[in-house]
């Protein structure tokens, strides 16, 4: 796998801290949150993390916008 670029690991962060602003947004922690929506906590916090190498896909940055109910559209407009 490429190393990724400045460029993609600052939008790689972007995406993974709007993530969890939005999910704050909510009022849930992330354990409330993945009980709710019947996913794993640790799957949330790969998600929300700037850690994480290998970032999400625009699968996943889908599945998370339908549990808060948004659109993509909406998700990438900030």
């Amino acid at each position: 796998m490429a190393e990724l670029d400045k460029e993609d690991i600052e939008l790689k962060n972007q995406i993974a801290e709007r993530i969890q602003h939005l999910r704050i947004k909510t009022g849930l922690t992330q354990t409330e949150f993945a009980k709710k929506h019947e996913i794993d906590r640790q799957i949330l916090n790969r998600w929300e993390s700037t850690n994480n190498k290998r970032g999400v896909t625009i699968y996943t940055i889908n599945k998370f916008c339908k549990m808060i109910g948004i659109s993509l559209k909406d998700f990438f407009e900030y």
